[in-house]
């Protein structure tokens, strides 16, 4: 019955494509013979899909088939590389002093109207960044430009049609990524006068493209359709196999899951956690990988009622003081060994996460694997807080301190407010288990969820004590820690640094490993190794885990060979078999 419906699905499809592109006829012989590709989308409608003003997921997921980028990825390795399908840049060199990179463009590449593709579209981009950083637009991409010109990209020039230089302002490997977010557009089809490029009519219906998708068509609510392109000149099998692809509106993940299995979409993404063994259970193909969004329990280390930045204006530091609980890292490493972590990845993501054994995600190329999680050790964890001064003075079960306590007033118990954002039913699950967990070694946790806005001001503010909550890293994932654990983070209100951490090793270490010279990450990877295990130590978080991706395509989908964060790399591989 599935496959039957599937089969129905995919011909109500083709009939759709048909109806919106005419492909000629010589072309239609050897391209786009796959069927079509259906994928939901849980993101709303694309907001543009002029890849200069993108920023929200469906946007990304629709531009980066219909259009090439600036520099490609190695999927592989998950960093980024030279020459690589989809992508403008061909290879580049950086100046001795780390200042200057000069890519080289290909020159066999262009816009579906046949116009060639040269570095004039990256200008176009160029410009449009600066604008948005002047405030004219609104353009994602702008924060590459630092106003101060301390750091980030200072200028970018063109001197020919196929080489782009940029200049930044400091030699680190950050810079790569940094360039990376120069896009590709066909200046030739946009206004003139970039300040008007908020309005243009191709930022909705771009009819000009240059990957292995072109436009087919907007219906808001419902779905973007797009056309397997005849003309795609990196097509790895020499032509593009799908027919089209179809971007499905459903209203949320069981819906998604509930469509999938019936053969209404066959390809999913990121499925719902508790209907994922429903997936595995069908004959559909499964890619399970290390995540790239995780979560953590953050510890204020200074003092909550008297914030205070990390330097004055003058560069000097300034004394922070310290948490009464969280200042002693005796007491953050109890914690450690008390938090069942494998009982909150059960619990909360149904086993379907990754532990973190420090700051880096497993799935990064710096990820030290050889570093074990910390391991559970409730009497282990005992030990810690009686050396730490605190002990049940009247048997209560909540410890208090002693005069031995570093820096809790004596008699003081050990009690602290555990926040969450409200309606996160997985963090609510983390903090309620961890205020359980907790209590068995002396503990009182007062857990909260609160309103995601609040939460976030008391955060910025630096007057909590303790806070769940998550972050999501880039692809390809960039390690260096200096915006969230570095002194000159260290900013109230806003700076990410808001445990107050500082340790000058572990900053001396981030700094040597982004000004790696080359920056092969295979150089890199040893300083970060180091910074992980410090940082097990320290806790300034309590590491949770990375919550798992999965991917899954109909059983009859061939050329299906994802990678973590790279679903659809090869898409214009794949093909719909028939029965």
């Amino acid at each position: 019955m599935n496959k039957l419906f599937r089969l129905v699905t995919v011909s109500v499809a083709v009939m759709l494509i048909a109806a919106l592109v005419v492909i000629p006829t010589s072309a239609q012989d050897q391209c786009c013979q796959g069927g079509i590709i259906v994928e939901g989308n849980l993101g709303g409608d694309p907001a543009t899909m002029n890849p200069v003003l993108s920023s929200d997921t469906a946007s990304s997921r629709v531009i980066g088939l219909m259009q090439v980028g600036f520099l490609g990825v190695d999927v592989d390795e998950a960093v980024i590389a030279p020459n690589r399908p989809g992508a403008l840049v061909k290879d580049w060199t950086v100046s001795e002093d780390g200042l200057t990179y000069t890519f080289n463009l290909r020159d066999d590449l262009a816009w579906s109207d046949g116009t060639p593709i040269t570095s004039a579209d990256v200008a176009y981009a160029w410009e449009a960044i600066k604008l948005g950083a002047e405030g004219v637009l609104d353009v994602p991409g702008s924060y590459i430009i630092d106003p101060t010109g301390a750091t980030g990209v200072l200028d970018v020039t063109f001197p020919d049609d196929y080489t782009v230089v940029v200049q930044m302002a400091s030699a680190e490997c950050t810079s790569l990524s940094y360039a990376g977010s120069l896009v590709v557009v066909p200046s030739h089809v946009l206004p003139e006068d970039i300040s008007t490029l908020m309005d243009a009519e191709f930022n909705l219906n771009p009819t000009v493209t240059s990957g292995v998708f072109n436009f087919g068509e907007l219906r808001p609510g419902e779905q973007v359709s797009l056309v397997g392109n005849p003309n795609y000149s990196d097509a790895e099998l020499g032509v593009v196999n799908p027919t089209g692809y179809i971007y499905k509106s459903v209203p949320d993940q069981t819906v998604m899951v509930e469509q999938f299995l019936a053969g209404e979409l066959n390809v999913i993404d990121g499925p719902a956690v508790a209907r994922r063994q429903d997936i595995r259970n069908s004959d559909a193909q499964v890619y399970a990988y290390p995540g790239n969004a995780w979560d953590y329990m953050a510890f204020n280390q200074a003092d909550p009622n008297n914030p205070q930045n990390a330097f004055d204006e003058a560069g000097n530091p300034i004394d922070q003081g310290h948490h009464p609980i969280f200042g002693d890292v005796r007491v953050r490493q109890a914690i450690a060994k008390a938090v069942d972590v494998d009982a909150l990845v059960s619990a909360a993501v149904f086993n379907e996460g990754s532990r973190m054994t420090s700051f880096i995600i497993p799935a990064s190329w710096a990820y030290n694997s050889d570093l074990p999680p910390v391991a559970l050790d409730v009497e282990g964890a005992k030990a810690l807080l009686a050396e730490a001064g605190w002990a049940d003075s009247n048997g209560d079960g909540v410890l208090e301190a002693t005069a031995d306590a570093m820096y809790a007033e004596e008699g003081s118990e050990l009690t602290f407010t555990l926040y969450t954002n409200q309606g996160n039913t997985r963090r609510e699950a983390i903090g309620t288990l961890i205020q359980d967990q907790l209590s068995q070694i002396g503990f009182r946790v007062d857990f909260q969820t609160i309103d995601f806005n609040t939460l976030l001001d008391i955060m910025d503010s630096q007057t909590f004590d303790s806070i769940i909550l998550g972050w999501r890293n880039g692809y390809p994932d960039d390690p260096d820690a200096t915006q969230l654990f570095t002194p000159g983070s260290d900013v109230i209100p806003g700076g990410n640094n808001f445990t107050s951490y500082n340790n000058p090793r572990f900053t001396e270490l981030n700094t040597q490993a982004k000004n790696v010279p080359g920056c092969d990450p295979l150089e890199r990877a040893p300083f970060y190794h180091e910074m992980q295990a410090i940082m097990q130590e320290d806790l300034p978080y309590l590491w949770l885990f990375a919550q798992n991706g999965m991917y899954a395509a109909a059983a009859g989908m061939t050329g299906f060979d994802p990678r973590p964060s790279q679903l659809l790399w090869n898409i214009d591989t794949w093909a719909l078999s028939t029965p």
